[in-house]
């Protein structure tokens, strides 16, 4: 579009013109670093002078009153990092991932910061979300529901990478400090698990409801749940990943001096693909779960899990919390997992790699069981006497 005629106001601080497909005059100005625009809807020179002067006038009185912020508003910023992290990400982060730093934004995150300008997101405010996100939501009786720590913790990365996209475009000059202040060390809770003897009566319970299920029209799903929880435990793969692998991601392979059978499976996970070389036990469930459905190279082996069937077992078996009273979900099947290869004696670097974790995270959440790979020759020494 093209201007037919222009005109300046106010020494130059406002600027009046037409377009040539418009009968009205327009006017622009700049404000806290913004070009601001409008029509004056007026086809008079000297009535659309005296509108553009109006309108330029109440957007100085809106920025003396701090309405008009200088800088860059929290939500461009926002949308900038999503749509840089969305492309760049795409095949190395799982899908589920990155969408859930769009949820964390648009339910948490934009609500309370997304009329405030990059710069003014300082530590103190930040703060201020913690208390918010501590007292913002109530149960039926009126007390505080607070959210976990890995929820916040998960909104601050979150947080964090937008701050740090704005850092990157000029945007915001420095990155301020958002860690948590009056930070302790947070309580390190070891995982539920199945310890062997409870293994033991949950494998027991699951095959014998398989057998005699209470109605004839369940006994598909108790088949199903009795050959998962055998192939989690066999296995060490999350709920999330056993979800999505495809039958033409397993291998079935013979290694080790006794030449077993076990599965090498393709893992998709949240950090993309990874690998797994199961326990000679998860061959059986995965035979009869590709047997029982027919499956194909494409079809899902478990694209269900039995979660209501698994717990009323649990309950049943009294085992839906352990003794710490954290409770039993299918992840404690992975745990199980874990803790049963360290108290065999397993190589703690190759646990970690086959489960896909690091052994940081094997030695912070599983010490109880490392007892079993220590060598207490090596540590109860004495020196002799004289």
């Amino acid at each position: 579009m093209t201007t037919t005629a222009r005109h300046k106001l106010l020494d130059g601080k406002v600027q009046l013109y037409m377009r040539s497909n418009s009968p009205h005059w327009q006017c622009s100005c700049s404000i806290a670093g913004k070009q601001m625009r409008t029509s004056t809807k007026e086809e008079s020179l000297a009535r659309a002078k005296d509108v553009a002067r109006d309108w330029y006038l109440g957007l100085m009185g809106k920025y003396r009153a701090g309405e008009i912020k200088e800088g860059t508003p929290f939500r461009k910023a926002a949308q900038q990092f999503l749509a840089e992290y969305t492309i760049i990400t795409e095949g190395e982060r799982n899908a589920k991932y990155v969408e859930g730093h769009g949820i964390r934004l648009r339910v948490h995150l934009l609500p309370f910061f997304g009329d405030k300008m990059v710069e003014e997101i300082t530590p103190g405010l930040v703060q201020e979300y913690r208390a918010h996100r501590m007292t913002s939501r109530v149960d039926r009786e009126g007390n505080p529901k607070r959210p976990a720590r890995s929820t916040i913790h998960s909104e601050i990365i979150t947080l964090r990478h937008v701050l740090k996209t704005a850092q990157r475009h000029g945007w915001l000059p420095y990155l301020p400090d958002i860690s948590a202040p009056y930070k302790t060390s947070g309580k390190i809770a070891h995982r539920a698990w199945f310890s062997p003897t409870e293994y033991k009566e949950l494998y027991k319970a699951t095959g014998e409801r398989a057998k005699n299920p209470k109605k004839e029209r369940w006994r598909s799903a108790c088949e199903d749940l009795h050959d998962y929880v055998l192939f989690m435990v066999n296995s060490g793969l999350r709920p999330d990943e056993a979800k999505r692998i495809e039958v033409r991601d397993v291998e079935i392979a013979t290694e080790g001096a006794k030449g077993e059978r076990i599965l090498h499976i393709a893992v998709r996970g949240k950090r993309g693909v990874g690998y797994c070389k199961t326990m000679p036990g998860a061959v059986l469930p995965f035979t009869r779960m590709k047997k029982r459905h027919n499956l194909g190279p494409t079809d899902l082996i478990f694209p269900k899990i039995q979660r209501e069937l698994f717990n009323t077992i649990l309950d049943e078996l009294g085992m839906k919390e352990d003794r710490e009273g954290n409770p039993r979900t299918a992840y404690s099947l992975r745990h199980t997992y874990i803790s049963f290869r360290l108290m065999e004696g397993a190589d703690i670097y190759q646990v970690a790699k086959n489960c896909r974790t690091s052994v940081e995270m094997i030695e912070k959440f599983y010490a109880s069981h490392i007892k079993d790979m220590i060598d207490a020759s090596a540590i109860n020494t004495r020196r002799k006497k004289r």
